[in-house]
């Protein structure tokens, strides 16, 4: 009988099942995701040596993490599916925001590439930026993945609050 709400260290989400996987028990992620995003990645970068690579970067469209394991030939697919729904909800809310600001990015450089009447003109440009503002996004997704987060991404709601609090009795 299948859980209805998966938890994260139990059953079909045990640790060892999970790892096997290559999905970090900790996080209930994958970095597997990250492969669509790398895949552009290697083409933003390959521009400036193959403008006809343009074309798949125009392609290329925003893919959120559950539709890209449905549509993967990941083995374990519906187990990341499941691990994501479990994983903790600051977690997979701070990935999305990496994950939107690299979606904003490429569909910055990919209007950039359509206004463009020769790819070649722009590569270089697109290249420099795809090195050091999405590469390093992505970066970031996977230091989510790992549960490796900078202090303030880990500060729940209810901290700040009792925060200022303390201070008013200080």
């Amino acid at each position: 009988m299948e859980c209805l709400d998966p938890v994260l260290g139990a059953g079909d989400l045990a640790a060892e099942r999970l790892e096997q996987a290559n999905i970090n028990p900790q996080t209930g992620l994958a970095t597997d995701y990250l492969n669509h995003f790398n895949e552009v990645m290697m083409l933003l970068e390959m521009l400036p040596d193959m403008p006809d690579c343009a074309e798949d970067v125009l392609d290329w469209e925003p893919l959120g993490y559950e539709g890209h394991f449905e549509n993967s030939t990941f083995k374990d697919k519906q187990l990341a599916i499941m691990a994501y729904s479990a994983a903790p909800a600051f977690l997979r809310e701070h990935l999305e925001t990496h994950i939107a600001d690299i979606d904003v990015l490429v569909g910055q450089i990919q209007d950039q590439l359509r206004k463009s009447s020769d790819a070649a003109s722009v590569a270089e440009d697109i290249a420099f930026r795809a090195t050091h503002e999405i590469k390093p996004l992505i970066a970031l997704a996977g230091a989510v993945i790992h549960g490796h987060l900078e202090p303030e991404a880990t500060q729940h709601e209810g901290d700040g609050a009792q925060a200022e609090i303390d201070a008013l009795f200080a």
